[in-house]
């Protein structure tokens, strides 16, 4: 007696395994969708848990056995890496530990690619296989070096600023071009003589790598991020293919269109182009040409007790976080701030700018971490129209994304870009440590403004001091 599997050519462990596929496929696309809104994102990261779980024990129980000590110290060594950096890696860390778990991601898909083709019977030519380990390899080493040079700009370890050579494009164009002409002879060359051909080009990605993201500044980083997601989405995808796995296909597909539909979003907010983010650099073409212009006038300081006045007088009052809020971890004493103002009757919101941050969602991410009710964060385009009714608008380390240069000067490099409208505000309060520009090297018009009051501290240090001066 024979199953209906075994009729069929299949034994009861690959049955399994397409099983266990396609529920992990579902998971996945569940986890998507659970992690599209607040409320349900925990859910959704379960779900991803869950999948992959079930994703690694069908390799495990259906796959080959010759090797399975060596899989299972790499799963080892690996969870152990990753519990590792969740617990000890803070929040303020989170969008340069995306940066370099991407470059794990297009480093795996290099090396995969090659062990791929040096494995034993899989160097006679076949083009079709070739084409497919040539397109891995290539977009596993554009996101590998790309991830690592976001990596040290989001650390700080280099300069944020755009790297901005002569001649950029036609750079990119000719690395981008030459790899493109290499699968040629790399499909058709027979043995090992084909592997120069794969390790010019995977040489060429390299490089291609380093300058896109190199040529790339402090303001586009988030879309970066997101970008750097989609390519390693694809590589994922171009591995599935060489490796024949289905679930490598769609999981791959999964990351890399969303990855390219956040980062188009993303883009669409801050009026810029996905082209150019992904091509040029921030700052590198402004307008008109010019780098805006030079903002005159002196910045007014104010005190905790003078905020705290205002605060006790104040009736409406939005709170706008920026990435001065992440790097000193303020985010707790926000919210206590937030506390006091709800229990004295003040209607306390949040304005979340798209790209406020290094990385997407990174204020709303580190609001939930503080327990901050989701009602209360609103997006920009549901709460700029109520800055002219507000009384106090307190900005919590934000620069660009309140720059009213945005709208008033064309010949600034972020001219166009959508930004909260805070100076509209009876009050605008701006809490950072010192009088430079924002991340993206802008000077802001907003701070010299007749309506605003500067408040020079740490962002952390100063709302500590203001909630014990409310409390009082």
């Amino acid at each position: 007696m024979h199953s209906s599997a075994e009729i069929l050519g299949h034994g009861p462990m690959d049955v399994f395994k397409g099983l266990a596929w396609v529920i992990a496929g579902v998971l996945f696309i569940s986890s998507l969708r659970g992690l599209a809104s607040q409320e349900t994102a925990r859910r959704g990261n379960g779900y991803g848990i869950v999948g992959m779980g079930l994703a690694i024990l069908a390799m495990l129980v259906a796959g080959t056995k010759d090797n399975i000590a060596f899989l299972i110290g790499a799963l080892a060594i690996g969870a152990t890496v990753g519990v590792t950096m969740a617990q000890r890696v803070a929040m303020t860390a989170m969008p340069e530990m995306v940066a370099i778990l991407h470059s794990f991601v297009g480093l795996a898909a290099v090396l995969v690619g090659y062990a791929a083709f040096l494995a034993p019977g899989h160097l006679g030519v076949d083009s079709a296989e070739r084409g497919e380990i040539w397109l891995d390899v290539l977009i596993g080493a554009i996101t590998f070096t790309g991830s690592i040079v976001a990596f040290l700009k989001l650390r700080g370890s280099v300069s944020g600023k755009p790297l901005l050579l002569p001649g950029r494009h036609v750079a990119n164009l000719l690395m981008f071009g030459t790899s493109l002409a290499l699968v040629v002879p790399f499909a058709t060359q027979p043995g090992t003589e084909a592997l120069p051909f794969l390790l010019a080009m995977t040489l060429l990605a390299c490089i291609l790598g380093v300058h896109l993201v190199a040529a790339i500044g402090g303001a586009d980083m988030p879309v970066v991020v997101s970008m750097l997601n989609s390519y390693s989405g694809w590589t994922a995808a171009a591995a599935g293919f060489m490796l024949d796995n289905n679930l490598l296909i769609i999981t791959g597909a999964l990351v890399g269109s969303s990855g390219a539909i956040l980062s188009t979003i993303m883009c669409r907010a801050m009026n810029r182009s996905i082209w150019s983010v992904i091509f040029g650099g921030f700052g590198a073409d402004a307008p008109s040409g010019g780098t805006g212009a030079k903002v005159v006038g002196d910045m007014t300081e104010t005190s905790i007790d003078e905020l705290t006045e205002e605060l006790r007088n104040a009736k409406e009052v939005i709170i706008v976080p920026g990435f001065g809020m992440a790097a000193a971890r303020a985010q707790h004493a926000v919210k206590q701030l937030v506390d006091l103002l709800r229990k004295r009757g003040v209607n306390t919101r949040f304005a979340i700018h798209p790209v406020a941050g290094r990385l997407p969602g990174h204020m709303n991410v580190l609001l939930a971490e503080a327990s901050v009710p989701y009602d209360i964060v609103l997006e920009m385009d549901e709460i700029n129209q109520d800055f002219p009714k507000t009384d106090v608008v307190f900005v919590v380390g934000a620069n660009d994304i309140v720059n009213p240069a945005a709208q008033t000067d064309s010949t600034s490099p972020i001219y166009g870009m959508p930004v909260l409208e805070v100076w509209k505000a009876k009050r605008v309060v701006v809490l950072k440590r010192s009088r430079g520009a924002g991340y993206a090297g802008v000077d802001n018009p907003l701070f010299v403004a007749p309506s605003t009051r500067m408040l020079f501290k740490d962002a952390k240090a100063g709302m500590e001091e203001l909630v014990a001066k409310l409390m009082a």
